[in-house]
């Protein structure tokens, strides 16, 4: 039995079909709510061990925290610290898998520089903690993947980072972490569920459970796109909605033992050449740390850590937050940045379980489980790294529930050995780049990009490009990016709405200055061929999404997080 791995309209419309049951399928075994990293993950790890499958998201998939990151796929040296070392252990063996097994398309390797200031004590004391990082990774189960770290004295910090100030350093060590894309990983996980034989549907929100006596065996939902109300009946639902986590517990009448506290952290990307290093750099502040990640043809500078108690759907970044930020990185810098330097600013929130009234900054990022009535899963905590463990447990304690009340016995997780749909022919086709460039046409840097968001399905990209040669030019607007990608995203990876593919299936959103409003109505027209959308509804997709950024620059310049906010909501999300 063979499924795609496309997330296409038709694709949305049969898994509603099947999962309502108007398909003439029977009750699923596991329903996931949420389409972020670990709703996609627990989403996998279920169909891979033989479990009927579905998944529901209320807005876009990776539409929350799971496309605010910091993009890394990394250990946590601040948990090391923390003296926190199962959780690094984990995250390092996951990011070995990750980089080596899973996902070697879209994870890379990336080096920083942890500048030391103080002579004598400091460099045995962070050199020690270094050692012991690599050594957790060394001795995991998977390799490592990247190379080990080294010192460095004055002058090498100088010819590595020249623009960083190195009059105050005695040196540094340079270290390996890895980057990600995180929506893209999260689609990428998205569509591996369904080409196992997951049932993927977004824009589809959970209004309630379906109870018989204490049990929930499904839930009540409303398609967003038509206004249908939907019955999706399973013997399992695994709640997997991040910060949504407490309103989720409320819809089962508060019965719960998670609480989840919204973290906000935001980031800033500024263009490449403001900032002349070859490696990243991370350094500490008061309240956690500050990371400079290289990011293609820009950085990524962040991040914060403040609790947030306003809109969950739309976190905000204020003009305090961009100061904050702009300020921390400075201290570091010859040239100090300025707030024109700014090509985008994302805020996210980060989901920690908390108990204590302690600082957001303190709280670990370890994940919990538990089942708060029977048939019902939730899972809170954790960090992107280690979604698959996270995933693998969540599916575990259905599994215990299955068991205990329909005598099904569920095996083993496998998805440390199931890559990702486009890591098989990435290193075929990767070896194969200047035969891809001539044939297509495609200079052989867009062959690299292409590779490295979409690895060995680079041939359905390039088979939209043979069949219309005008999808092989730049996106007007924003030439980094090709307008078969735009199409593709419709077609292959669920994106419905523009917002979607400005902001999650590209990054056009935050690495343009204008923050993607001269792409905003060309992409809306390639949408709209494959979308069949009338003018008017093609209108007032761009319309929405310069609505958006004008609120969100209107936000970046209020001074409190209140303030910010309310200029924020003004544009609402679009269905």
């Amino acid at each position: 039995m063979t499924h795609s791995s496309a997330l296409s309209p038709e694709s949305r419309d049969a898994a509603i079909a099947t999962m309502t049951g108007t398909g003439g399928e029977t009750e699923l075994d596991v329903l996931v709510v949420g389409g972020g990293v670990v709703g996609a993950g627990t989403a996998l790890d279920a169909v891979t061990r033989g479990l009927n499958t579905g998944l529901l998201e209320q807005r876009d998939l990776a539409s929350g925290t799971s496309s605010r990151s910091s993009k890394l796929i990394h250990g946590g040296l601040r948990y090391l610290e923390m003296l926190d070392f199962g959780l690094v252990r984990e995250a390092l063996q996951e990011r070995g898998l990750l980089y080596t097994r899973l996902a070697p398309h879209l994870v890379r390797p990336v080096s920083f520089l942890y500048p030391l200031t103080h002579k004598g004590w400091e460099r045995p004391y962070v050199g020690a903690g270094l050692a012991l990082y690599d050594a957790m990774a060394m001795l995991g189960k998977y390799d490592m993947g990247v190379p080990r770290h080294r010192h460095l004295f004055r002058k090498q910090v100088a010819r590595i980072a020249p623009d960083f100030k190195a009059d105050k350093l005695t040196g540094a060590i340079r270290y390996y972490d890895c980057q990600v894309d995180d929506a893209r990983l999260v689609v990428t996980i998205a569509r591996t569920a369904a080409k196992h034989g997951a049932h993927v549907a977004t824009r589809v929100k959970v209004t309630g459970f379906l109870r018989e006596g204490e049990r929930v065996v499904g839930v009540r939902a409303v398609d967003l796109e038509s206004g249908r109300e939907l019955e999706v009946r399973a013997r399992v639902v695994v709640n997997a909605a991040g910060v949504w986590t407490d309103e989720i517990q409320e819809m089962v009448g508060g019965r719960g033992a998670l609480h989840v506290q919204a973290s906000k952290g935001i980031h800033l990307v500024v263009p490449r050449d403001r900032i002349r290093s070859d490696a990243g750099f991370i350094t500490r502040t008061e309240t956690s740390v500050l990371f400079v990640i290289p990011w293609g043809r820009h950085w990524i500078i962040g991040t914060t850590d403040t609790p947030w108690d306003l809109d969950k759907a739309h976190p905000a970044a204020s003009r305090t937050d961009i100061d904050y930020v702009l300020a921390h990185v400075n201290t570091i810098l010859r040239e100090p940045l300025d707030h024109d330097d700014v090509e985008g600013v994302y805020a996210g929130l980060r989901p920690l379980l908390t108990g204590e009234s302690e600082p957001t900054s303190k709280i670990s990022r370890e994940h919990t489980v538990v089942t708060p009535v029977p048939g019902l899963v939730m899972i809170a905590g954790g960090k992107l790294t280690t979604y698959r463990v996270m995933a693998r447990d969540a599916i575990d304690a259905a599994g215990h529930s299955l068991k205990t009340t329909v005598n099904i016995t569920v095996r083993d997780s496998i998805t440390d050995r199931v890559p990702l749909v486009g890591a098989d022919d990435f290193e075929t086709r990767s070896n194969q780049r200047v035969l891809l460039a001539r044939r297509s046409g495609l200079h052989v840097a867009r062959i690299d990009h292409l590779l490295g968001r979409f690895g060995g399905m680079i041939d359905d990209v390039l088979d939209l490009i043979a069949a219309r040669r005008v999808l092989g030019l730049p996106l007007e607007g924003a030439e980094d990016y090709l307008a078969a990608e735009v199409v593709y995203a419709v077609t292959h990876e669920a994106a419905r709405h523009l917002d979607d593919v400005l902001t999650r299936r590209t990054r056009i959103s935050i690495e343009t200055f204008d923050r993607g409003v001269k792409a905003a109505a060309p992409a809306a027209r390639l949408m709209a061929e494959v979308l069949g959308w009338s003018e008017e509804r093609t209108a007032e997709e761009v319309d929405h999404y310069l609505r958006r950024v004008e609120a969100e620059r209107v936000s970046q310049e209020q001074r409190t997080d209140r303030e910010a906010d309310e200029a924020r909501v003004q544009a609402p999300d679009i269905v």
